[in-house]
Parts: C-alpha cells; structure tokens; sequence
C-alpha cells in the first residue's frame, strides 16, 4: 500500500481510512465481528482509523479502544466532538467547557493518552472559533492531541480558522473532512482548493455517497430504497434528484463493468484520484463490506476513465443538494435576513 502525507505535518496514512461509525447499536453491535473487521483492515495495510465521540453513544470509539489494543501505535487515530452526548444543554459543541470535558471521556472510552487527530465534527456558529482553537491548543501543548482539524467546514471558515490561528498563535487545523464522492462534487469548487492552499490534508467521507454507489440500488432494481424504507429528502426516490441520481448510476455502472472494474472499486478510486484528498474514509458494517472497499487502496484509474466520468457526472457538480453538509448553519433561521 503506498501511504501518503497527511497535509504537512509529515505524518504518512493510508489512502482508505477506516471508519467506525457502523460499529455498535447504530450499525453491527457485534464487538467480537467489529474487532476482527478492525484487525484485518490493519493487516491489509489501513494505519488511519476515524471515529467520534456521538457514534452510537460512545460505543463506537469502545470498541476502537478494545479492538486497538497491542496495536495503538500502529495507528494514526482521529475522532470528533461537538455533537450532542446527552440532554445537557453544554454537553456539546466547541466551548473550552465541553472540549476539555469530552477529550478525556474520549481517551478513556478509546483506552489511549493521546488522540493523534481531534477534529471539530460541524462548524458551531455560536461560539467563537479562537475559544475552540484556543482549547485545543493548550491539549496539543499538554499532549492529548497531537494534531487537530475541522470536518464539513465551508471554505470561508476555513480561512477564517486559519486567519484566528495565525494572529492569536494557536494551533491550526491541518485536515479538513468533507463529503466528496462522484455524486456530490461540490468541494472541487472551493474547499478542495482552499484546503490546499493551505497546506491542510483531507480525508474524505461517504465516497459511496451513503450507499448510492455502492451497486445496491438500481433505476429498476428491487432493492432500490424507498423513501418509507430511507427517510429523508436524500432518499426519496419520488424527487426528480433522486430520479436523475438512479439514471447518473446506470450510466456509471456500465463504464465500471467496462473498465473491468466494481462499481465500488471506481467510485473509491475516482475520489482518491484527486490531488488534494489524502484518504477516503470507508465504513464498513460487515467483513464483506470491507473486502470489497480494500483493492480500491492500490487503484489507479487512467486519465481517460476520469474523464469518462467527468463526462457523466460534471467536476464541482452535486447532483442533489441535499447531499450536501454545506450550508445549513449559514442559512438557519438566526442567519437570515427575515
């Protein structure tokens, strides 16, 4: 597997990332099956594991914590705060409050000293962000956290982030997590660019685009979902954006069977292929699952098939919007005019 740099902070991780959000109650709560999908995906080469505190409650980072044991420093080990972790009106978000709370709740649910990348989950407009930069830095300088970085973060809060950072001396975010797959293109526009002039690493999340590319639902197949079966705008096969999603798919799943390949594999390997993603974070609920992500890691695909795909699906294009975790605290009530 060849490894690659994490930004510039000269650390080396894996192209695939695994994530851990199936593991517990909201996905395979089978410990024993998560441990061994853990330690196969560190036999196959993965040294980068993502996590957060709100993954079924906590569960998830426990069975990190369990299943890394004997094996921690093999590991580049990212989780995330500022999710709700109860009814506690403060037992969430970015204050200095909750961020000195919640690290250690995490470093013993995950069984470690250290995390080596704590990242901020969402953008929290209601608090200023040199209070969450000025938090983490003093666990970087205290060596609870190595290195931290920011997730579905707009590009103009990126730059605002790296502006606080450099004129108050704080610690800055050196990866940025966005969504990103063939589907929901978005971040090529903006943040894919800004994060790099910045020298930040990105480790992509939903390169399946929440199971849309995955090969399972088909424009004419049965198990395509339904909007009684996946709630929610994103799965509503009665939008037209849902409707132009399943055409986009048959267009994609022919050129995959053509270029000899799994829909899975061209869809992971179209967004490791860009320049600026370091890793893209896979999350698998069973062992198949993951053996199916895995060839992907020493993919390449040909210039032409990338623009091929291109072709299919325009660079900066999302097809539905609602895919996107861009925008929401931008345009909440309190942010609008009227």
């Amino acid at each position: 597997m060849q490894y690659r740099p994490l930004g510039r902070t000269g650390v080396q991780v894996s192209p695939l990332c695994l994530g851990t959000m199936m593991f517990g109650p909201w996905g395979n709560n089978d410990h024993t099956d998560a441990t061994r999908i853990i330690h196969r995906a560190l036999d196959a080469g993965i040294n980068f594991i993502d996590t957060a505190d709100v993954y079924s409650d906590g569960t998830s980072e426990e069975i990190v914590g369990e299943a890394l044991r004997g094996r921690r420093d093999e590991v580049v080990l990212a989780t995330k705060f500022v999710m709700p972790m109860g009814t506690d009106p403060n037992a969430r978000g970015g204050s200095r409050r909750w961020i000195m709370t919640e690290v250690e709740n995490s470093l013993r649910r995950l069984k470690t000293d250290h995390i080596d990348l704590y990242q901020v989950h969402r953008p929290n407009p209601g608090t200023d962000i040199e209070e969450t930069l000025g938090a983490l830095s003093d666990l970087v300088h205290q060596g609870k956290v190595r290195y931290i970085g920011s997730s579905s973060f707009a590009a103009s809060r990126i730059v605002e982030a790296q502006w606080a950072s450099r004129e108050r001396h704080l610690k800055r975010f050196v990866t940025e997590q966005p969504p990103y797959s063939i589907l929901v293109r978005g971040i090529e526009q903006d943040v894919l660019p800004t994060a790099r002039r910045h020298g930040m690493g990105i480790l992509t999340y939903s390169p399946l685009d929440g199971g849309w590319l995955s090969g399972r639902w088909r424009a004419r197949g049965a198990s395509t979902p339904t909007s009684s079966a996946r709630p929610g705008a994103r799965f509503d096969m009665t939008r037209p954006a849902n409707q132009r999603k399943l055409a986009l798919l048959e267009e994609l799943a022919q050129l995959a069977d053509q270029s000899g390949l799994s829909l899975i594999q061209m869809a992971l390997g179209f967004v490791i292929a860009h320049p600026a993603v370091t890793s893209a974070i896979v999350g698998p609920r069973t062992m198949d699952q993951l053996e199916d992500y895995l060839p992907a890691a020493d993919l390449e695909l040909s210039t032409d098939l990338l623009d091929r795909i291109d072709q299919i699906v325009a660079p900066g294009l999302t097809v539905n919007p609602d895919d996107s975790s861009y925008g929401t605290a931008e345009l909440s009530i309190g942010e609008r005019r009227r």
